[in-house]
């Protein structure tokens, strides 16, 4: 089974940036959907970016103009750059890839980074 590790979360000033980046451990089928979700405490989770195949993206409204995800599907990796982060961003980020083996629907997730801002 591919895992996926995320790295790159931490403490950061409001205003500030931070990149997350997520290594996959094997090979993620072009075709899937990788991605980051977020869940901040006593909250559901959420999605905050997805790429798909190529390179077609979708943001949720709250971090679009801010945060860029990007994926390499050589490397089997998939990044997200943050960029002036806001106190509401604070949550566990989590690192997603989804789609089809054959018929079966496959979700993969990561252990999560915890991304804090503060003011």
């Amino acid at each position: 089974q591919v895992q996926l590790v995320e790295s790159g979360g931490g403490l950061v000033q409001a205003g500030g940036s931070l990149t997350l980046s997520c290594a996959a451990s094997g090979s993620v089928p072009i075709p899937w959907a990788m991605g980051w979700y977020r869940q901040a405490p006593g909250k559901q989770r959420e999605l905050v970016a997805t790429i798909v195949g190529r390179g077609s993206t979708n943001y949720a409204d709250s971090v679009k103009g801010r945060f860029t995800i990007s994926r390499d599907n050589a490397k089997n990796t998939v990044c997200l750059q943050m960029n002036s982060l806001k106190p509401e961003d604070t949550a566990v980020y989590y690192c997603n890839a989804e789609g089809y083996s054959g018929f079966l629907r496959t979700q993969l997730w990561g252990q999560g980074t915890q991304v804090t801002v503060w003011t």
